[in-house]
């Protein structure tokens, strides 16, 4: 009789088996050493946390709220901090959301995971950008579905790219119309509005990622492609980059209650509700103090370092290496010339003391890329300016390799 297989491996699921882990956690752990300058997480700088004033609400909330904040609570989240979020985007987009149409989450990541827990069969077509976000990647892949990558253009998505994707039978619709992550592209007007005409009258989730669309610094703001304009159209947001990451604080509003009731039913299963008393402490924040007036303070520090990177960037970078120009968020793009891999370029980089992050795991489909993501949000221009002739430098010898 062989002897029998008593490893984990042999427990595991086919879905976390065929999930890879996540590739900027790697790469934040290797750029860990203070000596490096990294532009690889997606991390919104420090000095943008409104400390003093969450240390008064948390405060408040303990004197003012008593038992309620740390008690187990409904899983939608508590219905004050849901009809905030419904109005603040009606406020600027004028729609009509109520908080009957928003759950409460334990981050905009587990939006991702409710969706692909309530919607995707093994082998179901999910149509992604090209590239599009790791993350988002990774929690569909446990479901083991068929991405259709569709090109993403300086514009928007490619429209025919799309409509034969859809053509192929796709559940869902996954999009970053606002400072693409990772490329900080946005969709202009018009690609919006192309986007919804051939997304009109399929019977498709359409998912609009928008965690960066408040940290605008350039440009006018942009309805969204769906919304409540599609039957199942469905936002998702979060505080992380506007308040606080630490509190793991997000959110998905759609008009399908369906849908939103099926989210509710997996979140129940996954975690019975988000931390409460981190929900009373973000909805007192909101309250008490002007948002709009702490947002200019973040949008005029990204811009800054955004032209850092950029100033920065024109002058250190060899010729036939290309990038975004991004009108907010956190996050460039690099293209390298043909021929250049960025996976080759990272540990060289490393070396040389600074950190950036792959295009390889921004694809859904595996490859080796010329392209790589850089984040400008997290160092001050000094540093960024020296990083950037750091990394021209690594990519100039290159070139002579």
């Amino acid at each position: 009789m062989p002897a029998a297989d008593l490893s984990t491996a042999a427990l595991l699921s086919d879905g976390i088996t065929s999930t890879p882990p996540s590739f900027v956690r790697s790469i934040l752990k290797a750029a860990s050493d203070p000596s490096i300058t990294s532009f690889a997480g997606g991390l919104p700088n420090p000095i943008s946390f409104p400390q003093e004033q969450l240390l008064e609400s948390m405060q408040r909330v303990v004197a003012e709220r008593g038992a309620d904040a740390f008690q187990y609570s409904a899983t939608a989240g508590i219905e004050e901090l849901r009809q905030w979020v419904a109005a603040r985007i009606n406020q600027r987009f004028g729609t009509n959301y109520t908080a009957d149409d928003v759950l409460i989450t334990t981050g905009s990541q587990q939006v991702l995971d409710l969706l692909g827990k309530v919607l995707l069969n093994e082998g179901d077509g999910v149509i992604v950008e090209k590239p599009t976000y790791l993350a988002a990647i990774q929690a569909f892949a446990l479901q083991r579905p068929r991405f259709h990558e569709v090109e993403l253009t300086s514009e928007g998505l490619d429209i025919e790219g799309l409509e034969r994707a859809l053509d192929a039978g796709a559940k869902m619709v996954y999009l970053i119309p606002n400072f693409q992550n990772p490329t900080g592209l946005t969709y202009t007007a018009d690609a919006r509005c192309q986007v919804r005409e051939a997304l009109s009258g399929r019977n498709v989730v359409v998912v609009e990622d928008d965690p960066y669309g408040e940290l605008r610094f350039e440009g006018d703001s942009l309805p969204y492609i769906g919304g409540a304009a599609l039957p199942h159209g469905l936002v998702m947001g979060s505080f992380s980059k506007t308040v606080t990451p630490g509190f793991r604080m997000g959110y998905a509003i759609t008009k399908d209650h369906e849908l939103l009731h099926a989210m509710n039913t997996a979140k129940e299963a996954a975690d019975l509700h988000t931390n409460v008393f981190g929900q009373f402490a973000i909805l007192d924040y909101l309250t008490h103090h002007d948002l709009d007036e702490h947002l200019i303070k973040i949008r005029n520090l990204y811009r800054e370092q955004a032209k850092a990177m950029t100033d920065a960037m024109e002058e250190f970078f060899p010729d036939g290496v290309t990038f975004t120009k991004p009108e907010g968020g956190m996050f460039l793009w690099v293209t390298l010339p043909e021929g250049m891999f960025s996976m080759e370029l990272f540990p060289k980089a490393l070396e040389r003391g600074v950190a950036f992050v792959p295009g390889d795991p921004f694809y859904a489909q595996p490859g080796t890329r010329n392209t790589l993501r850089l984040n400008f949000t997290n160092a001050d221009a000094e540093t960024i300016r020296d990083g950037i002739r750091r990394l021209g430098q690594v990519i100039a010898e290159s070139f002579l390799q």
